[in-house]
């Protein structure tokens, strides 16, 4: 892949390229209708395949929280057209990388040094490029090292850059303000914390240690030493993401022993640590020759406070539902009903959020589950389809943690569904007294 020699850095330098971008969209709709015109059964096939290519090239040249945001929208399947999740899928394996200049630069900023009087052996090309960052590949006293270097402008860009993408989450989201203003500000307190490197160093020696126990879950060792805030060193894990490993077709029996890994991992930590690594993204994780899971990246980290984890998990994994009084009152804890709705709108949301918890905590209920079988998931795109399109539903619903917990659960789903693992669900139960 071509690297890229710069990088907009300045409000006015990214701005331009929203802008840039907003006029290519307008000229994709213009050539649409004037075709459509001529042909008025004409599908938004090609229009959406056009706009995504534009809006993911833009993205991914600015990299950062625009491309993030690209990337948990790839994970949201039932928001996009087919044609935006599979460009912004991209961006969870594949942005284009920077150049060596570039990269050399970013340490002499951070270390008044270069990488190679750091390291003993360097590679200037990348091995992997994200949204926040690219990782090299390095060797230190005979130990390869993988190096996790943060793009320039990134972290200091991150307000405006949510500020200039809006228009086109407005657009692709069909939120209202109110919850588009929500969802905003959770994604950008969360990705404040994502380039702070420090912290991540820190979360990730804790929560590794707090997890080393967990069957078939390693985890790269973290060098403080060797790290800043803008550049992690760790060990360099050997193995196949996710699409290279189904690739190899794996036997049953190592789906779900991978599964279960994955599993346990999250599981333990909801309820153990009561906080969770919260961007369940393929790119995040290695199969390893030993046939066990690699945690490579933990960035991204929703903590889950009591008012939340208590009636959350009441829900999902006691009997709580079964009783009316007790299930509105739990929906009142988290917002998901308000204190000044009529009877009509308690009995409607009572229904709604009713079925869609059972839905999603299908998982959690029983003590084994099988994420090959396509029927749950189809009644869970089907029911947030549903959903999407009901006037009820446009005004904010549910406290904050939910955008984070529900996205990565539903992270943690879809990559058991693509392993087609057998599970067993039951191996971490919550602590609700």
């Amino acid at each position: 892949m071509k690297e890229q020699e710069s990088i907009p850095v300045t409000k006015g330098q990214r701005s331009a390229k929203f802008v840039k971008t907003g006029i290519q969209i307008g000229g994709n709709y213009i050539k649409h209708y004037s075709k459509k015109l001529f042909n008025p059964g004409l599908s938004r096939d090609e229009l959406n395949e056009d706009n995504a290519t534009d809006i993911y090239k833009s993205l991914s040249e600015l990299k950062g929280s625009a491309l993030k945001i690209a990337q948990m929208l790839s994970m949201d399947k039932n928001i996009l057209p087919k044609s935006y999740v599979d460009k912004f899928t991209q961006s969870q394996y594949n942005a284009p990388p920077l150049s060596g200049p570039l990269i050399v630069r970013t340490f002499s900023k951070n270390f008044g040094k270069t990488p190679d009087q750091i390291y003993d052996n360097f590679n200037i090309h990348s091995s992997n490029a994200a949204s926040i960052g690219q990782v090299h590949q390095a060797e230190l006293n005979g130990t390869t090292l993988a190096v996790k270097i943060q793009y320039p402008g990134v972290g200091d860009s991150i307000s405006s850059d949510l500020k200039l993408v809006k228009p086109f989450a407005f657009r692709l989201l069909g939120m209202n303000e109110k919850d588009l203003n929500i969802y905003i500000k959770e994604v950008e307190e969360r990705l404040l914390e994502e380039t702070d490197y420090e912290l991540e160093v820190k979360r990730s020696i804790k929560f590794s240690e707090a997890c080393r126990h967990l069957n078939n879950v390693v985890f790269p060792k973290y060098y403080p030493a060797l790290s800043g805030k803008r550049i992690i060193t760790m060990d360099w894990i050997e193995g196949m993401h996710l699409k290279e490993f189904l690739k190899t077709n794996p036997s049953q029996e190592l789906r779900n022993k991978i599964g279960q890994a994955l599993w346990d991992f999250y599981n333990f930590q909801q309820h153990e640590l009561r906080a969770v690594h919260a961007d369940p993204h393929p790119g995040n994780f290695m199969i390893t020759p030993d046939e066990k899971l690699g945690v490579i990246d933990f960035g991204c980290i929703k903590e889950m406070p009591d008012d939340f984890y208590h009636p959350f998990f009441s829900l999902i994994s006691t009997d709580v539902i079964k009783d009316k009084a007790k299930t509105i009152a739990a929906f009142r804890q988290l917002d998901m009903i308000h204190k000044d709705d009529t009877e009509s709108q308690i009995e409607f949301y009572y229904k709604a959020y009713r079925e869609m918890i059972e839905l999603f905590a299908r998982p959690y209920t029983s003590k084994t589950f099988d994420f090959s079988k396509p029927e749950f998931f189809e009644q869970l795109y089907a029911y947030a389809e549903k959903v999407a399109t009901m006037p009820e539903f446009k005004q904010a619903r549910g406290v904050k943690h939910f955008i984070y917990v529900n996205r990565t659960n539903f992270g943690l789903y879809t990559i058991l569904q693509e392993l087609k693992a057998l599970v067993n669900t039951d191996s971490f139960q919550p602590h609700l007294q």
